[in-house]
């Protein structure tokens, strides 16, 4: 955390810092309403957005402009710190860090804006700022185009300057000779002089030791001072709901040697479900080893070293949170994570994990938390807090689906190991089991599991979905539910439940599961009855296991003008009807 006296004697362009005096009134978060879009963008989230984009700097309230700066104090967002970040960072996906300090009485706001990622430039009302002098401008064509082009560096790559084979670790060199022989098959490389090692290894160029070398291999006092922010943190909770950890644990260790220790220490509070299937038991662990390996490798060979943050790790009871600084790498999304070959952010080190045998293949991680995941029929693991400055891993422990974890126990044990299920195989059956629906599903992966009768294809034409085979639901409590699961469609569905809700007016989903039982399983229900919120032909009110369902107003009134029209249609008809009548009476009577 920087000090006043530092801010002092900082300069606004050199130092990448901006100074507002704040003491008259609050500066505008957002521009408000004034009318000149130049007006605007000198708030908050113009300059924060100005600052990332130029690589990181400080907002600073509450001191003047004018060097040297002095401190005028400010109320702005005084005791609202926390509600401050959290709307920058939704407003613009930016994780600022804000604080405040004081001298004397007199209070000072610092907003600590990070580094964009390589090639990502943000926008504030979609446009890209930079600072100009005093002034915030759209940023030039040329600058644009310069960041977008950029290629990550790979810092394990560069040379570690300074950086001696004095200063390496004799453990952790003799367990990299070690690793390296068994996975290349290749007894003589342990006879070999470290430096011969450390040179084919490209750990050492021309004489000098790179970062790899530092983060892989170099002893504890070593690391902590050129490299604090290698350290990896372990926090137990005993509860998911609490804030202070229970206890926190330091390891500075170079990883060859941080990696066995940390799986240690993280296995000692590690249990296990027993599964059973008739006279067949075994056990699933909270924790699966090589799952939280996996984890750990990618969270070191992945995170961006130049930001300060460590790794931390937070353990829970039933859960394990794994949290690095820097987002995804370039080409990575949520939605591609594992489809995309990955290109690590530290090359040189991911392959010095690959060639020994720390990971299989570079980029191959993230397949196999999934494969063991859901193949031990728990939640997908969940990367939905990463942004563009950490990735945010959430692993549960609890087994969700006791019968997918025989189910994929099974179908593994009986094919060779050639042809036994992919990671997308896998995760698609996963899918189907928690009724998603046909549009969401990669059409590869359905034909495949339609081949291998692993899935089966249910409905008509316009309303096709998929079930897990028969084999699944012989692993279940609801066995009768495979042969009754019929081939009911949307329009089905709706009809029952809209004669259930003339009647009762309200219902729980329970009620809905009711309607339907031996025809749709629970998962089923919930996405058409979902599906029917969605096109607002169902009303939700409340949350979880409270919430309640009814017709919406909308939808009633829709039914409402079809019905007058019917009416308005069937007395037309009436009126018709009766004069035919009227006239056909008539004519018996013109003939006598």
């Amino acid at each position: 955390m920087i000090t006043i006296e530092t801010l002092k004697k900082l300069k606004e362009s050199e130092d990448k810092v901006e100074f507002k005096k704040g003491e008259g009134g609050n500066i505008s978060y957002d521009g408000g309403s004034k009318p000149k879009p130049s007006d605007r963008r000198r708030c908050i989230l113009g300059y924060i957005t100005a600052l990332c984009n130029e690589g990181g700097g400080y907002l600073v309230i509450g001191m003047t402009d004018n060097y040297p700066h002095e401190v005028v104090g400010t109320q702005q967002n005084l005791g609202s710190i926390g509600e401050l970040e959290s709307k920058v960072y939704t407003d613009t996906g930016i994780r600022p860090k804000i604080y405040e300090l004081y001298e004397g009485s007199k209070r000072v706001l610092v907003i600590e804006v990070p580094c964009r990622p390589a090639g990502k430039v943000f926008k504030f009302e979609d446009v890209a700022l930079m600072r100009v002098g005093e002034e915030l401008k759209p940023m030039s064509d040329e600058v644009y185009l310069k960041i977008v082009q950029e290629q990550e560096p790979d810092f394990s790559q560069q040379i570690c300057e300074g950086l001696t084979i004095s200063d390496l670790d004799d453990k952790a060199t003799l367990l990299l000779k070690e690793k390296y022989s068994i996975k290349q098959n290749n007894p003589q490389f342990k006879l070999l002089p470290n430096e011969q090692i450390l040179s084919d290894l490209d750990l050492l160029k021309k004489g000098k030791l790179t970062n790899a070398a530092l983060i892989l291999l170099a002893k504890k006092e070593t690391l902590q001072e050129r490299l604090p922010q290698a350290k990896v943190m372990l926090e137990y909770r005993n509860s998911e709901s609490q804030i202070p950890f229970d206890n926190r644990i330091e390891f500075v260790e170079p990883f060859f040697i941080l990696i066995d220790e940390l799986w240690k220490t993280i296995n000692l509070r590690n249990g296990s479900f027993p599964i059973q299937d008739g006279a067949y038991i075994f056990n699933i662990p909270y924790f699966n080893e090589e799952v939280i390996r996996e984890s750990i490798n990618n969270a070191i060979s992945h995170r961006d070293y130049k930001r300060t943050s460590e790794i931390v790790i937070k353990q829970f009871p039933h859960r394990l949170d794994v949290i690095n600084a820097g987002g995804f790498p370039a080409g990575v999304t949520l939605d591609n994570l594992i489809k995309i070959p990955s290109t690590p952010r530290n090359r040189l080190l991911a392959d010095i994990l690959q060639k020994t045998g720390i990971v299989e293949r570079s980029g191959q991680g993230v397949d196999k938390i999934y494969y063991n995941t859901l193949s031990e029929g728990k939640a997908e693991p969940d990367y939905s807090k990463s942004d563009n400055f950490q990735v945010n891993l959430k692993l549960s422990a609890i087994i969700e689906d006791r019968a997918f974890a025989l189910f994929i126990d099974s179908i593994q044990k009986e094919l060779p190991e050639s042809e036994r299920l992919s990671v997308l195989e896998i995760v698609t059956l996963n899918k189907i089991k928690n009724g998603i629906q046909k549009s969401e599903l990669d059409l590869e992966q359905i034909n495949q599991l339609l081949q291998k009768k692993l899935i089966e294809k249910r409905g008509k034409t316009n309303a096709i979905f998929y079930i897990l085979s028969k084999d699944y639901y012989d692993f279940t409590d609801e066995k009768a539910k495979y042969y009754s699961l019929q081939e009911i469609d949307d329009d089905q569905v709706l009809g029952t439940i809209l004669q259930f809700l003339r009647k009762e007016e309200k219902a729980k989903m329970k009620d809905f599961v009711g309607l339907f039982e031996n025809k749709l399983s629970r998962k089923q229900v919930r996405f058409r009855v979902d599906k029917l919120v969605s096109n607002k032909i169902l009303e939700q009110e409340g949350e979880g296991s409270g919430s309640t369902y009814k017709l919406s107003q909308e939808y009633i009134k829709e039914i409402q003008v079809i019905s007058e029209a019917l009416n308005i249609g069937m007395k037309e008809m009436n009126k018709k009807r009766n004069k035919s009548i009227e006239m056909a009476k008539e004519r018996p009577k013109k003939s006598r």
